[in-house]
């Protein structure tokens, strides 16, 4: 965001006098003149008495104009924000005159144009943008503790801090040694019950074998 104002420079106060001239003015009276660079227009403070007040002015083109790729291009008048009707009665290579009609109340007539030359300089003031730089933020491999980045001594599953690295855990857990256990101590019943069958079936077959032959 920024504000700007434009400023006449004081060695060229009497060359804008001449170079913006009130022709004439009906029904109303011009009490001061302002110009915006931003809009780049001029804006008379007005004071309107008749039902509709007529103010005529020329303007030299090294003051103030109006063009559009080096080709003249349409003045804008607003009264109070709203259009007014504005002619422009005379054009030459050093000036351009306009007749604008200014409704009965209207306390601003801003005339707008696209260009201002040798006599408005701009006055810059920026607002200075505060930056915040995170401080909550750590490099790889370390965490906020109290406001400081330290060393970060966690590591993931299966994993353990050697040495502020962290390494796989080589110790296998109880409970992993109590799961394999169980799981070979079922295998090795299973095996038993199954041989233990296999060697009564064969001797059942014996024992019958033995009683066809008595």
């Amino acid at each position: 965001m920024k504000l700007i104002t434009a400023v006449i420079k004081p060695h060229q106060v009497e060359e804008v006098k001449e170079a913006l001239a009130l022709l004439g003015v009906q029904g109303m009276t011009v009490t001061a003149i302002e110009s915006d660079t931003e809009s780049m227009s001029l804006i008379f403070f007005v004071d309107v008495t008749d039902l509709n007040g007529i103010i005529n002015v020329e303007f030299k083109r090294t003051f103030f104009d109006s063009v559009y790729d080096g080709i003249d291009d349409h003045f804008w008048a607003l009264s109070d924000g709203e259009e007014s009707v504005l002619e422009e009665i005379q054009t030459n290579s050093q000036s351009r005159s306009l007749t604008i009609g200014v409704p009965l109340g209207t306390d601003e007539l801003e005339i707008i144009g696209s260009v201002f030359n040798n006599f408005v300089e701009e006055a810059v003031v920026e607002e200075a943008v505060v930056e915040t730089i995170s401080n909550n933020e750590c490099g790889p491999g370390t965490i906020l503790e109290n406001d400081v980045c330290v060393l970060d001594q966690r590591c993931g599953p299966g994993t353990i801090l050697e040495n502020d690295v962290c390494v796989l855990d080589s110790v296998p857990s109880t409970n992993n040694q109590s799961s394999s256990t169980n799981k070979e101590m079922i295998i090795s019943f299973s095996i038993a019950f199954a041989i233990a069958g296999i060697v009564g079936i064969i001797l059942a077959l014996i024992a019958k074998a033995h009683k066809k032959k008595n």
